[in-house]
């Protein structure tokens, strides 16, 4: 598709590659329910705490990147180790990773807990939208208790290829929230009315629900003596190290790159009220349709680690291709639906007419970004599956550069309306597919240990 290699025997073929990414699609589609009802439900509440929200869980999200991209690291290295047998190291990569996790959370929860109020005045302009943000920041993380929890072990059953449990996870979060989202945001069954705030404990609620789902079911199902699991491990900075040799350029990579998105957001917040509603609106619809290609990546990295430690180092081209062959297609067919029916899709997070016409036209210019971002994403993770995280992030740090500059031309020095600033999605992933592309056919990637 984009480099031809004659290669032996495929090690994944089509059926496995679906096997392992369709409940990674599915966890994936009931994790985002959270973001999609707390949407929907403050979308009929007002524009006020639908952009505040936006603002808010952006900034959560910036921080709690951090921790998913240590995941990351981690998940390739225990996969790594999976591939090779050596089952024992992935409990004890898992355990310290978590050590490490728990930690940065304390540092952040006290950091916006305190300090979030100042560092907001400065980049939001409205004195309104400012104060529902912070409000809504300083419940939303207490979040980052659970949720940093949650990604290691996402993480550790992604490296065994254990995925269904991620759906059965992800149902129980999703039905937390959404009950919540019901009870607390407008005050039904006899709970007060909280609107904003409500949704924010609701989220908190839902991620700890995770925990304790995670944590019966591995105890259940698990061979917890297998993976090194049976029994608390003390604190080896030997193993965090190695962690963190991967794990320091993915976390930058992935804060990097929603710290971008959240400066999307400000420069739309200082275009106009109602142009900020419109962008969480299509935000939440983009992330929707960018699950499958979330979920086809994620099995991307996972596989092409496994496939370095099983020896079969000459398979990862072939794997790489298939899985973007797999979710241009995917990505095609629900290009078309949602560019055929945007008023019906627009219509589940608000019922204000004209929220709803004043939004079509990005949903049709995401409805064209996320064709790139299909393979973009796919063969930027083959990259970071390989170990070779460093490039990765020089990647995403000279994509991430111009994507800023592109988006403060438009939108802070030109205005221009919101369909003209989500074209940034089309530059951001097209440059990461040309420098992922190049590297997995011409760099250096083939003898990295880890």
């Amino acid at each position: 598709m984009f480099f031809r290699i004659h290669q032996p025997t495929d090690l994944f073929t089509y059926k496995q590659i679906r096997n392992i990414s369709y409940p990674i699609f599915l966890s994936l589609l009931a994790q985002n329910i959270i973001n999609v009802t707390d949407t929907a439900f403050l979308g009929r509440v007002g524009e006020v705490e639908l952009g505040a929200s936006a603002l808010g869980g952006l900034c959560y999200i910036c921080a709690y990147t951090l921790a998913f991209g240590f995941s990351i690291g981690s998940q390739i290295l225990m996969a790594r180790r999976n591939g090779e047998q050596e089952y024992s190291k992935v409990g004890s990569v898992m355990m310290q990773g978590i050590f490490f996790l728990m930690g940065l959370a304390l540092i952040l929860f006290t950091f916006f807990h305190f300090f979030s109020a100042s560092m907001l005045r400065a980049l939001i302009s409205s004195e309104v939208i400012l104060d529902a943000t912070v409000s809504f920041l300083k419940i939303r993380v207490f979040g980052y208790f659970f949720s940093f929890i949650n990604v290691m072990f996402r993480a550790f059953f992604v490296a065994i290829t254990r995925t269904k449990v991620l759906t059965l996870n992800a149902i129980v979060m999703a039905v937390v929230n959404i009950v919540l989202d019901y009870l607390l945001i407008f005050g039904n069954g006899g709970f007060p009315e909280m609107g904003l705030e409500g949704a924010a404990i609701a989220s908190v609620i839902a991620e700890a629900s995770s925990i304790l789902f995670f944590v019966i079911y591995t105890h259940f199902t698990v061979d917890v003596k297998k993976y090194g699991l049976n029994k608390i491990q003390a604190f080896d900075f030997g193993v965090l190290r190695r962690i963190l040799n991967i794990s320091i350029f993915t976390m930058l990579q992935h804060f990097i790159s929603m710290s971008t998105f959240f400066f999307f957001f400000i420069v739309v917040e200082h275009i106009g009220q109602r142009e900020l509603a419109i962008a969480n609106i299509v935000r939440s619809i983009y992330i929707v349709m960018f699950i499958p290609v979330n979920s086809l990546s994620t099995t991307t990295s996972s596989l092409v680690s496994n496939a370095i430690g099983a020896g079969q180092t000459d398979q990862v081209v072939s794997i790489i291709r298939k899985i973007a062959r797999l979710s241009l297609v995917l990505m095609a067919v629900l290009a078309v639906a949602f560019g055929l029916f945007p008023e019906s899709i627009i219509s589940i997070y608000t019922n204000d007419p004209t929220l709803i016409m004043d939004s079509v036209p990005s949903i049709y210019v995401i409805s064209g970004a996320v064709l790139i971002c299909a393979v973009g994403s796919v063969v930027f993770n083959g990259v970071s599956g390989t170990g070779n995280t460093r490039p990765a992030l020089v990647f995403e740090v000279v994509t991430l550069f111009f994507y800023c500059l592109y988006i403060y031309i438009i939108g802070m020095r030109l205005k221009m309306p919101v369909h003209i600033c989500f074209t940034s999605e089309i530059i951001y992933f097209g440059l990461l597919l040309i420098m992922s592309t190049l590297y997995i056919k011409k760099g250096n990637w083939r003898n990295k240990t880890i």
